[in-house]
């Protein structure tokens, strides 16, 4: 069994270094700062009007209303908001050093852009269901670039790689934490997510963002204050972090981790695994809201990638790099972040954490799910082959729990990058598309209007379901 692992590891490594080393970090880069450019800093242009979108109403036009910008939200949130940011943040740190978390600052600034654009687009091309609306780059790679092959094929891919590794990781995660607070077996914490994910994930989209809307908000401020209290604590250490960071970030300080480039490496890894931004994943919730304007929920997608890695991550990396030895610390991922905030506050922050990554990365595995729920309904429309993924989820939640901490991680690394570089190459092939409909959002605004879209407004617009196209198929 060891060597079978040690193959696969192998393997898996072997497919990291060649897709990100050679292509994926510049490739992220390159269309974050493409994205920027061309749609004329949207990601700090409109900044403000993304949290007067966030609270906008979900709109019902023909019958259909969807999730409310804010359950749509929360969805993505859900995903993004777990182990990347309690535990990939101290991997990132530990094996990259302080500097990593430099780079995950610019692929979030930068991919807010990538993310906005690939949220409208799935707005854009999202089609009506009996509960509301689905949509996702399978979805715009079918329609707009008349490529139903790709679109399969990455509806294969995001399945797979959210249905089941991602999921993996979330929870191994927990269990990990759960082992170091109260010193559980990992196979009873396994058990115990299995069957708390079942009930929620055969409950349906509704259930999804009600849990979601509930949960991940309440312990995101609980984290955050909690963290917020060791910044202000340690207020004068601040401006030496900031510094160490920055100098460890361009190989001017390698006492830690492995240099500028380990730094840059990890640092664009954890903060991709972390705010998704660009990796076609949180499309497919964006393609849920009622709005009436695909920019409107672009905004919002936008936001949320600040929102996890500008503001979580950041809470995250400061605790860690607070505690004197973290560079010495033989923990990683999630119980290193437990033994600095232990640090910090005391011995209940272990137990504390054990109890915010639970619910964090329980709220990652159900919106995990819907991504890969909304592609299996791409690919088949089948209860059966649903119910089959469903379980193969429960089975993966298992695997996490009881495999090493490096093998899961890797394997998400791996499959992120896959999905990214295809949905990446999309994205960039409808830019003109996507930058239009920015540009009519843009113009209603300054008539003074509430933005309303309609499929006509845009040039060469074709293939669409919603948008003024429902009302005149006969």
């Amino acid at each position: 069994m060891k060597s079978v692992e040690d193959f696969l590891g192998k393997i898996i490594d072997f497919g990291n270094m060649v897709l990100w080393d050679y292509i994926l970090i510049y490739l992220l880069l390159a269309v974050g700062l493409y994205f920027t450019f061309r749609s004329r800093f949207v990601q700090f242009r409109l900044f403000g009007e993304m949290f007067k979108v966030i609270s906008e109403e979900a709109v019902e036009q023909s019958g259909k209303r969807g999730t409310n910008a804010f359950q749509a939200f929360s969805i993505t949130i859900a995903s993004r908001v777990g182990t990347g940011n309690l535990a990939g943040v101290a991997l990132a740190v530990a094996i990259g050093g302080p500097g990593a978390i430099f780079w995950m600052w610019v692929v979030a600034l930068i991919g807010m852009a990538t993310a906005f654009i690939e949220s409208s687009l799935a707005q854009v091309y999202k089609v009506p269901d009996k509960e509301g609306f689905r949509g996702g780059p399978a979805y715009y790679m079918e329609k707009a670039l008349g490529q139903k092959w790709l679109g399969v094929f990455f509806s294969v891919l995001i399945t797979i790689t959210f249905g089941f590794v991602f999921n993996a990781v979330q929870s191994n995660t927990i269990s990990q934490a759960v082992d170091q607070a109260f010193n559980i077996d990992p196979m009873w914490t396994g058990i115990a997510l299995v069957v708390l994910s079942g009930l929620v994930i055969f409950g349906g989209i509704k259930r999804i963002a009600n849990v979601a809307g509930v949960i991940v908000p309440i312990m995101s401020l609980i984290y955050l204050l909690v963290g917020l209290y060791v910044v202000i604590t340690n207020f004068t250490a601040i401006p030496d972090v900031f510094m160490l960071i920055i100098r460890n970030a361009f190989g001017l300080e390698e006492v830690f981790g492995g240099g500028a480039g380990a730094a840059m490496m990890y640092g664009v890894r954890r903060g991709l695994f972390s705010n998704e931004a660009g990796m076609g994943s949180a499309p497919n919730a964006a393609a849920t809201a009622g709005v009436n304007h695909p920019v409107k929920q672009g905004l919002v997608q936008s936001l949320a990638v600040f929102f996890d890695t500008i503001v979580i991550c950041s809470v995250t990396a400061f605790i860690v790099i607070l505690y004197d030895n973290f560079y010495q610390a033989s923990e990683d991922g999630i119980q290193l972040t437990q033994v600095a905030l232990s640090h910090h506050v005391g011995e209940w922050a272990s137990i504390f954490l054990a109890i915010v990554i639970f619910f964090f990365a329980f709220s990652s595995i159900v919106g995990n799910y819907y991504y890969g729920e909304t592609n299996v309904s791409f690919l088949n429309h089948s209860k059966q082959w649903l119910t089959l993924y469903r379980i193969f989820v429960l089975g993966m939640v298992m695997f996490g729990a009881l495999a090493k901490i490096q093998l899961v991680w890797n394997m998400a690394d791996l499959f992120m990058a896959l999905m990214a570089i295809v949905n990446l190459i999309a994205i960039v092939l409808l830019s003109k598309i996507s930058i239009q409909v920015l540009q009519d959002y843009t113009k209603q605004k300054k008539e003074g209007k509430d933005p309303i879209f309609h499929y006509k407004n845009i040039t060469g617009l074709k293939n669409i379901s919603w948008w003024g196209a429902q009302n005149e198929k006969k």
